[in-house]
């Protein structure tokens, strides 16, 4: 029996595949297994090679598994693309309906999966017979999928709910029937540990909905818009609400015009969108205005690659804008994390009046995991100098000074409306009160103001290391490359190397003095990242963070690091 299985399904976009992943992982998942399912798919509603490859087992992984062991494919194009990662003596199981094909190195199993399906009701449920036929390799019970399919079909009746039990007992049979039954394939039971399952989008909007957030202003754009999509359910049960605006400028400043006002808010973008908000976000430090924006990272430049993963962003996120202002960026690595660091994030942007970028990549945003029950008494809410009072004791024909000069950098920050908090809010070099002002004097003070609101700040937390002291390989990522890194450190100790794992969890303010802890012993270094470049080899350049024996290893193709590559990298060092 199977601590762990690796499953994928394969077609056209368009017919079914997601679907099919989905009541797949979510049926697994709800007996207590860790699931981790990535889709890979093209940038076009219909047409196109899709797939979406599950990982089932009974620890957890971060990424997907290396080989796939069942093969479900809707065409042949399926199997010639995927076949070549089914290991020896693995299953594909395809639909007699393309006269299918396959190598030698795996059991083939013909299921007339449309024409059963047909059987039941109407083609479309192929993919239920396809789940059948699954279960009965796997040696799953197929009331695993009952719940998963009331929930998806009750709405149009239960004839249709029943149609759809009957097609996955229907491929059920058929696979009984040709001996397909195979306890080398049968995964050994789980606990029935109850879990999420979710996306990093979907705990990025919940992290915001938590963290007080009651207004987002975004554009649609992948691998963004869950974000949006989730929220215009949400918000408006609590007050708050989501508007769809014309592009991401406008975007941009209806939140710096939400926050103005006193409400936490929000806009989710990716790379081309992030790019079109750069004013506006420098307009957010320039008059201090606390905003989040999430940057969920794709294939780039220009349309690029819009349903593929890269993690490109970081240098334009950094420096983006023209001139300077004070800016965090924080880096998840998890769905917990997305969900934890959001309310981090407003706390932040609200305790240091600045613009707060969130950065996940595809690869997190869109994997769906089994996550841990999210806590929501672990969520505080820090509002920082906001005054709170509906009076503010201002001297008698005098303005507020909203951006006065303090030790700290950070003023005290009144909204519209209150008594006495009368200031000016202009994206031109101002004094105090917000009165334009360009002197040179005045300008060097007031930018002397804003950058020390973070000098010298390390966020706690920003580096998380874990593994051997004094390691042979100290392995450094951000983001989704959490997962394959953890799974390739522990197959290296296993081969009897000392190793290590250095996660970056912010971008700016630089953890400086983190990673160089981190690295201390280090005999070398690995930056593990998604893009041509090797842009956090470089920030840590930039920021004098050095080693004498670094290198990177870089993967831009569009598709995530498999653990194994980075095992294969690290034995070849060594």
């Amino acid at each position: 029996m199977l601590d762990q299985l690796s499953w994928k399904v394969g077609g056209q976009q368009g017919e079914g595949v997601e679907s099919t992943g989905e009541t797949f992982a979510i049926a697994l998942n709800r007996q207590g297994y860790y699931v981790y399912s990535f889709r890979h798919f093209s940038s076009r509603i219909k047409g196109g090679h899709s797939n979406d490859k599950v990982r089932v087992s009974l620890q957890q992984f971060r990424a997907a598994a290396d080989y796939t062991d069942v093969l479900l494919a809707f065409d042949q194009e399926s199997i010639d693309l995927n076949v070549g990662e089914v290991r020896e003596g693995g299953i594909v199981i395809a639909d007699a309906k393309f006269n299918p094909t396959a190598p030698d190195h795996v059991r083939l199993f013909v299921v007339p999966l449309t024409k059963l399906a047909e059987e039941a009701g109407s083609a479309i449920m192929k993919n239920m017979v396809s789940l059948g036929a699954s279960a009965c390799v796997l040696g799953l019970p197929i009331d695993i999928f009952k719940d998963v399919v009331e929930e998806r079909f009750s709405r149009k009746g239960q004839r249709i709910v029943d149609q759809n039990m009957q097609a996955i007992q229907a491929g059920f049979n058929y696979i009984r029937d040709l001996g397909g039954e195979d306890p080398n394939f049968a995964l050994k039971p789980a606990d029935g540990t109850k879990r999420l399952f979710m996306m990093g989008n979907d705990a990025v909007a919940l992290g915001a909905l938590a963290a007080g957030a009651r207004v987002m202003a975004a554009y649609p754009i992948t691998p963004a818009s869950d974000v949006m999509e989730y929220l215009i359910k949400k918000l408006p049960k609590v007050g708050g609400v989501v508007v769809q605006t014309e592009d991401e400028i406008a975007a941009m400043t209806m939140t710096i015009g939400a926050a103005y006002g006193g409400t936490r808010a929000l806009t989710a973008t990716s790379g081309p969108g992030l790019a079109l908000m750069m004013e506006a976000i420098g307009l957010s430090g320039m008059t201090e205005t606390p905003v989040v924006i999430v940057d969920t990272q794709r294939g780039g430049p220009s349309t690029g690659l819009p349903t593929k993963q890269e993690q490109s962003d970081m240098l334009a996120a950094l420096f983006g804008t023209h001139g300077e202002i004070p800016k965090i960026v924080l880096n998840p690595a998890t769905p917990e994390e997305c969900f934890y660091m959001m309310a981090d994030a407003f706390n932040l942007a609200e305790h240091y009046q600045c613009p707060v970028i969130v950065m996940t990549d595809l690869q997190l945003s869109l994997s769906k995991q089994s996550t841990e029950v999210l806590r929501l008494d672990n969520v505080d809410i820090d509002r920082g100098a906001l005054i709170q009072a509906s009076t503010i004791d201002t001297p008698a024909g005098e303005e507020f000074k909203r951006y006065e000069f303090t030790p700290s950098g950070i003023s005290p920050r009144a909204i519209p409306g209150t008594k006495g908090g009368l200031h000016h809010v202009t994206g031109v070099e101002h004094v105090e009160t917000g009165r334009p002002n360009e002197t040179a004097r005045n300008r060097k003070e007031m930018m002397d103001k804003r950058m020390r609101k973070l000098h010298g700040v390390e966020l706690p937390g920003s580096v998380k290391r874990s593994g051997d002291a004094d390691p042979d390989i100290l392995l450094v990522g951000i983001g989704a490359t959490y997962g394959g890194i953890s799974e390739a450190v522990g197959k290296l100790q296993a081969d009897g190397l000392k190793v290590a794992h250095a996660h970056i969890h912010a971008l700016m303010p630089f953890p400086v003095h983190l990673l160089e802890e981190a690295m201390q012993g280090a005999k070398q270094v690995v930056v593990i990242e998604n893009n041509a470049t090797g842009q956090l080899r470089s920030l840590m350049s930039f920021n004098n963070v050095h080693h004498d024996h670094i290198t990177s290893m870089l993967k831009y193709d569009g598709t995530p690091f498999l653990p194994v590559e980075i095992y294969r990298h690290c034995k070849e060092l060594v």
